[in-house]
Order: C-alpha cells, then sequence, then structure tokens
C-alpha cells in the first residue's frame, strides 16, 4: 500500500492502483449496481482530457511536453485496456465527480511514469491542477455523457435501418397476399400483407429519424463552463480552443452551448434523446404484440402468421411453441421506457446551477441504448427475417368474413349495407350470396366491385352504377323492409 493525502486527510492506496485517494473513498462508498460505467462513456472522458491537454498547451498554460504526456495516458485509457479506470460503480456521488476524478488520477499516474515518476506522486501532472486544467465535473460529465450517446447511436441507428429493410422486404414479397384487416380487435377492411409490412417499415423509419433529430441536438456542448457555467479558471480562449480539438478527436462537429450556464444544469437535451429511444420502444413494442396476435394459435388464434421456432413453449405441453422473441423484446422496449422515466425523473431533480443526477442519467441511457440495440438485432436476426405468411389461412379467413361489406358501401348506401351484413351473421352464409340472394347485384359484378387487391387502396366510384343500382326494384324492398 502507498498512502495519499487530500484535504479530508490520508488514506492508503494499493501500492500498484493508477487510482488515487479520491477513487479510493468513493470505493469503499459506494456499492449500488455493481456494474461499472459503461466503456463508451470512459472513451468519452479520455477524449475530453486529450482535448483539453492539446487546447491548455496551445494556449501556453500547460508544457507541450506534459500535455503529450497526458495525451499519450488518454489514449491508453481509452483502448479500455486500463481497468483501474473502470473500478467504480455506475451510480456514485452527484455530478459523477469519483468517475471524472478516477480519469484524472489514472491518466495522472500513467503521464507521470511516461515523464519518469512514481505512481501516487502526482509530479509533474497533478491529477487536479493539470489533467483537470480549465475543467470541473460539472461542464466534463454532461459533454462526456453526449459524447456516449453519440457513439451509441450511431449502432442502434445501424440496428434500425437493418430492421425498416427487411420489414421492406417482407412487403415486397407478400404485396399481394390481402389479409382481414381489423380495429379494436374486430373485423374491418381488407388490407395486404404489403401494406402492413410497409406500415411497419415506416414507423420504424419515422422512429428512427425522431430520435436522430433528438441525438444530432447533443453535438451542443457545455465543456469550457467549468463548475457552474462562468468559465472561472479556464483561459479565455480554451472553451472555443477546446470544443474545436475535440470535434477533431471524435470526428463530429460539436458546437460551444449559447449558454454554458444552461448546459451546467439543464439535461434536458439528454431527456430528449431519451425520448427518442421511448419513442422507437413504443412502436417496436407495438409491432411485437402485433406479431403475437397475428401468430396466435396457430388453429385456435389468427393463425396468419408462421415465426420462426427458437424453443418449446412449455413444460408440461407437449408440442407447444410460444412467440418467444417478440415477448422477449416486447420486455425489453418496456424496461427502455422505465430508464426513461428515472432519466425524467433525474433531469427534474436540478437545483440551482447543476443538476447532479448526471451518473444516473449516464446509466440508463446507456442501458437503454444498448438494450434496445440488442432487441432489435434479435427481433430482425430471430424472428422477422424468418416470418412467414400462411397463406392459406389467410384465403380462408378473408373468404369467411365480412371485410370486403365497405366496399359496397358506396353502392347500396351505409344502412342497406349493414342490413345485408346482419342478414349475413345471423344467417351464417357468405356476404357475397345474401347480396345475390336479394337480387341487388349480379354476381359477375358484384366479384368485380368486391375484386380483394381493388378494394385494399382509394377507388373510383361508378356513379352511373350506383344510380341504376338504387334504382332498382330490389334495392327498393330492403329499403322498405327496413
Amino acid at each position: 500500500m502507498r498512502r495519499e493525502r487530500d484535504s479530508l486527510g490520508a488514506k492508503a492506496v494499493p501500492s500498484r492502483a493508477l487510482y488515487g485517494i479520491f477513487t479510493q473513498r468513493a470505493l469503499e462508498t459506494f456499492h449500488l449496481t455493481g456494474r461499472p460505467p459503461h466503456p463508451a462513456l470512459i472513451r468519452a472522458y479520455a477524449a475530453i482530457k486529450k482535448a483539453a491537454a492539446r487546447a491548455n498547451a496551445a494556449l501556453g498554460t500547460l508544457p507541450r511536453r506534459w500535455a503529450r504526456a497526458i495525451e499519450v495516458a488518454a489514449d491508453r485509457v481509452a483502448t479500455g485496456r486500463i481497468p483501474d479506470v473502470a473500478v467504480l460503480d455506475s451510480l456514485h456521488a452527484g455530478a459523477g465527480t469519483p468517475m471524472h476524478m478516477n480519469v484524472n488520477e489514472v491518466i495522472a499516474n500513467l503521464a507521470n511514469e511516461r515523464l519518469g515518476g512514481r505512481r501516487g506522486r502526482y509530479t509533474p501532472n497533478h491529477p487536479n491542477n493539470h489533467v483537470n486544467l480549465g475543467q470541473s465535473s460539472n461542464d466534463v460529465t454532461p459533454t462526456a455523457i453526449r459524447l456516449m450517446a453519440l457513439e451509441l447511436a450511431d449502432h442502434l441507428a445501424a440496428e434500425l435501418a437493418r430492421l425498416e429493410a427487411a420489414f421492406r422486404r417482407l412487403a415486397v414479397r407478400e404485396r399481394r397476399v390481402v389479409k382481414p384487416g381489423r380495429t379494436h380487435l374486430q373485423d374491418a377492411v381488407p388490407i395486404t400483407y404489403g401494406q402492413v409490412f410497409t406500415g411497419w417499415a415506416q414507423a420504424i423509419h419515422e422512429a428512427a429519424e425522431a430520435l436522430d433529430v433528438a441525438v444530432r441536438a447533443l453535438r451542443v456542448i457545455g465543456l469550457g463552463g467549468t463548475a457552474v457555467g462562468t468559465g472561472i479558471t479556464a483561459h479565455p480562449r480554451f472553451r472555443i480552443r477546446v470544443v474545436r480539438e475535440l470535434s477533431r478527436l471524435v470526428g463530429r462537429r460539436l458546437v460551444p452551448a449559447a449558454s454554458p450556464v444552461t448546459a451546467t444544469w439543464s439535461l434536458r437535451p439528454l431527456l430528449a434523446c431519451s425520448g427518442g429511444l421511448r419513442g422507437v420502444a413504443v412502436d417496436v413494442a407495438k409491432i411485437c404484440a402485433d406479431l403475437r396476435l397475428l401468430a396466435s394459435g396457430p388453429h385456435t388464434g389468427l393463425g396468419e402468421l408462421r415465426l420462426p421456432e427458437v424453443e418449446p413453449g412449455s413444460s408440461i405441453m407437449p408440442g407447444k411453441v410460444n412467440p418467444s422473441v417478440p415477448e422477449a423484446v416486447q420486455m425489453a422496449c418496456y424496461q427502455v421506457c422505465g430508464y426513461d422515466h428515472a432519466i425524467a425523473l433525474a433531469a427534474a431533480a436540478g437545483e440551482l446551477e447543476l443538476n447532479v443526477m448526471t451518473p444516473l442519467v449516464a446509466d440508463d441511457l446507456a442501458l437503454a441504448f444498448e438494450l434496445l440495440t440488442r432487441a432489435l438485432h434479435l427481433l430482425r436476426t430471430r424472428c422477422v427475417e424468418g416470418l412467414r405468411v400462411n397463406r392459406a389461412r389467410v384465403a380462408a379467413l378473408v373468404r369467411g368474413s365480412l371485410i370486403e361489406a365497405t366496399a359496397l358501401s358506396p353502392y347500396l348506401g351505409y344502412e342497406v349495407t349493414a342490413e345485408l351484413v346482419k342478414e349475413a351473421l345471423a344467417s351464417g352464409r357468405p356476404f357475397r350470396e345474401v347480396v345475390v340472394a336479394r337480387g341487388l347485384v349480379d354476381r359477375s359484378a358484384l366479384d368485380r366491385l368486391l375484386d380483394p387487391r381493388a378494394i385494399t387502396g382509394p377507388q373510383r366510384i361508378d356513379a352511373a352504377l350506383r344510380r341504376r343500382l338504387q334504382a332498382a326494384p330490389a334495392y327498393r324492398r330492403v329499403r322498405a323492409a327496413m
């Protein structure tokens, strides 16, 4: 062990540890989740430290040799191969100060070893005075969370694009399959599976676009605002310089916040990003619910879809197979909504010039991104890409239903058509037989009017035919009997 000292006194730190006394105190205190901070968050901290070292060297506030050692140390931290920088619990003290100081201490020790120094001596580079020069946990941590989200969003966006493409391929393959549409869980009007799958693809596309808008707003950062956004202890040109350096390092155009004071306490952009994840989750959960309904049965339910079989469905019923993948993905989506609620509470918990709940936001935002990305991958690879439409079952449902009646309403009127539907239901006869038996429309004309593919989109109404049908004696008899 070695002994280090801070304003609270002396404490023993493992002699081989790259972290220091601040991290040691946090290690002894916080054991909440059992999870370390996300690696993307650590990479973000490392990029900020490297950018700050470059900016300070260029401004003459840090010797270039010391700054170069900090840069090299930050690169080593970013690789993820320095375990001492991920020792803390993901939920720790407010504003992320322990995690931030963990990074500062590790980088300081690595940099000093490069310069011939010893661990725990902090010469020439000190964690606070040099690695953290011109910075504070209060501007570094919100910036790091933004960078983390920007990185994780790339992976999610790729999965969203792949899922959308999978649905669009299904839409092309099944574009001619007419199925019963349903509203209120009751029979409605015909729709094609091409239209259903296109609708799902478009929902994914629009949710991804909405998320992208929120993610792009995270490029506005408050770095350089230090403690409360005023920039105290930072060089007057540090803020502009460090944002420029950080943009180069992460390969994204970052923008200094119009008000660093606001950026210090407002977590609204991160909440908007979380809301974008919730929007994706809500639509995906709805699609999963539809997949389960459409695959239900297979003999006593709707049975329109056949999902890939991934596991036996029961510990007691032989041969039973469940829609396990949509079920699991629904659970993941609901968990993402739970993370969003926690982030909303945290965003509302700021007081005065700071919001101290950033560790919770970082943790839940990372969990939401990772869980949703994995869920979409699972849904696509183990369900959607192997999905099949049970065309025989769909055709039988269409033949035995009353879903085509609505297409006759423009010709016979709502009331007469409703009367025919009631008669078909009461008698158990097909709707078309009832219409023909009443002498309202001959069979060939009826087949043209109710062609399934023709009634799954906008229709041009034949006004002359409508007048002819409504002038016929059969029509007047039905009206008179109502």
